[in-house]
């Protein structure tokens, strides 16, 4: 297991955003962390109450939104508007090209979410999207798959193949992980216990295929799972 500490990413502070980068994005850069994997990015966004990311360009990118805690409001060039929520997985696929804007629908709560990167398996893919909710429940105390490449048990669908799996664990829950490959860990809220080691709120580990990973719950934490081929 190779951790990843919060406070070990890159930090960049607009005042309208705060946002930490898991991965080299933008003006952060480091060489050793340019991504894990077909992972690219995991950016845990902060967003000031009607500020967002005006109209923009992408290609050839799987874009992943996924809402911790406000509302978020999307927009893209596909024709698709959307109001996001906490437990929303939202899933852009670039491809050829598509324009898009996300910005924080409430004018005085802050926004808290992850957009997450993963390489597409196609290039130049027709641009399509997909949003589903998990709700706390699907989530609680079990690992929910909320993303795949085949949209297997109600998942969104994914250009590569990779699974996401999303899961709420109570204090003193335990659950090991489904068999998974390259092994990518998230703790985006709360504190858990990953084989042996406490780990908070923005802290990550890797895991290489066949290593076991246990999660022992503290307080009310979430963590998201990448299974990565």
């Amino acid at each position: 297991m190779i951790l990843r500490r919060t406070n070990e990413r890159g930090l960049a502070d607009h005042g309208w955003l705060r946002s930490r980068h898991t991965f080299s994005f933008a003006d952060y850069f480091d060489p050793e962390h340019m991504g894990f994997r077909s992972l690219r990015v995991i950016n845990e966004d902060r967003v000031q109450g009607g500020a967002g990311f005006g109209t923009h360009p992408h290609r050839n990118m799987e874009i992943i939104s996924f809402v911790l805690s406000g509302t978020m409001a999307h927009k893209d060039s596909m024709g698709n508007g959307a109001v996001m929520r906490p437990g929303d997985v939202q899933r852009m696929s670039a491809g050829t090209g598509v324009r898009h804007s996300e910005f924080n629908h409430s004018d005085t709560d802050e926004l808290h979410f992850l957009q997450i990167w993963i390489e597409p398996n196609r290039q130049n893919v027709e641009p399509s999207y997909e949003q589903k909710h998990f709700s706390e429940d699907e989530r609680r105390g079990r690992w929910r798959l909320v993303l795949s490449e085949d949209g297997r048990d109600g998942s969104v669908r994914l250009n590569q193949n990779a699974n996401l799996y999303v899961g709420r664990f109570d204090a003193g829950e335990q659950i090991t992980s489904p068999e998974v490959r390259h092994a990518w860990l998230h703790v985006a809220r709360g504190t858990a216990e990953i084989n042996g080691q406490r780990l908070s709120a923005g802290d990550a580990a890797a895991f290489q295929p066949g290593e076991p990973i246990t999660v022992i719950g503290h307080d009310a934490s979430e963590v998201l799972l990448f299974d990565l081929a």
